[in-house]
């Protein structure tokens, strides 16, 4: 049997060093199995594509990807699998955040106990900035009852499937690519293995408060409708408020002749109204954006060079 490893890689010049060091562990801790290491260069800016190629020239293992721009970890993802030839394909971290010690668990799950995919969870967020924990908390919340995928709280990108679960996700070649959503709509049969959270091994991370939220607006518009059906639900409700309202204000007007006062509530009223059609406004433009991408056809990325000899 032969293991794929994926990997993405941006600016992890100061990462790969102690990964592989991992790697060379795990090898050796299950020296029975074949293994591949496939390191996406996402457009890093640092010596990450540097430090890749003199990895591939010491060991034949060694794989390496690089695109001519930044396209993002989902890209990363998406090209690694369609590169990877091992009979299992797992997908971890540089940073060391994905334990690489919890690989034999996840194989014997995948391989002695019947399961198409192993995946992990975090149940601690230390390290963390809490008000990023609670988003994260509500984010995973929230997208389970608006949405009919399975986001399990804590989950990781990082897991080892078996090839026919890497064929539905290679079939699935959709621009707006959001993984963890993908993981749970594809089915199967899954384990999902805790472990404690662990920090970055070196670098910083790469993503930002506001990067992970226009993630989680991407996972949400890739995954739910409920938007929408909410801003209709707004449009019908403020509507039938309205005629409400200018029932009263006739029926004053003409009972009591009371003439319609106070410009401050009106330009609340007016502000409210607006706002409230320019969120769903903006919430139709999110879903149109996300279909002109699709309408476009472009690649998820382009490739400058590597080392594979097999073409997607």
């Amino acid at each position: 049997m032969s293991i794929s490893i994926i990997v993405p890689c941006f600016n992890e010049e100061s990462s790969l060093p102690y990964f592989y060091q991992e790697f060379q562990k795990l090898t050796e801790s299950m020296c029975q199995e074949s293994f591949e290491l496939i390191c996406v260069n996402d457009g890093s800016s640092d010596g990450t594509l540097s430090y890749l190629k003199e990895l591939a020239a010491a060991d034949s293992r060694v794989k390496y990807l690089s695109f001519s721009r930044n396209f993002g970890k989902e890209a990363a993802i998406y090209a690694g699998l369609q590169y990877s030839q091992g009979d299992y394909v797992a997908i971890m971290d540089a940073d060391l955040q994905d334990p690489p010690s919890l690989l034999p668990e996840m194989y014997h799950a995948v391989t002695v106990e019947g399961y198409d995919s192993a995946a992990t969870r975090r149940v601690s967020r230390k390290g963390e900035p809490k008000i990023r924990s609670w988003f994260a908390r509500k984010f995973y919340r929230l997208m389970n009852r608006i949405s009919k995928t399975d986001l399990v709280d804590g989950a990781r990108d990082y897991r080892l499937m078996n090839r026919k679960f890497v064929s539905a996700l290679l079939e699935m070649g959709e621009y707006n690519r959001f993984s963890k959503g993908l993981f749970g709509w594809v089915g199967f049969k899954t384990k999902w293995i805790e472990f404690e959270n662990v920090e970055r091994v070196a670098g910083e991370t790469k993503w930002s408060f506001w990067s992970l939220l226009l993630y989680a607006i991407d996972g949400i518009v890739a995954f739910s409708t409920a938007p929408l059906v909410i801003s209709t639900l707004s449009g019908v409700l403020f509507g039938f408020s309205s005629l409400i309202f200018m029932a009263v204000i006739i029926f004053r007007r003409i009972v009591f002749g009371d003439p319609v006062a106070g410009w401050a509530s009106t330009v609340s009223i007016t502000l409210l109204l607006g706002g409230i059609q320019l969120f769903c406004i903006g919430i139709l433009g999110q879903y149109l954006a996300k279909t002109y991408l699709e309408a476009k056809r472009r690649p998820l990325y382009i490739l400058d060079e590597t080392n594979c000899e097999k073409e997607p």
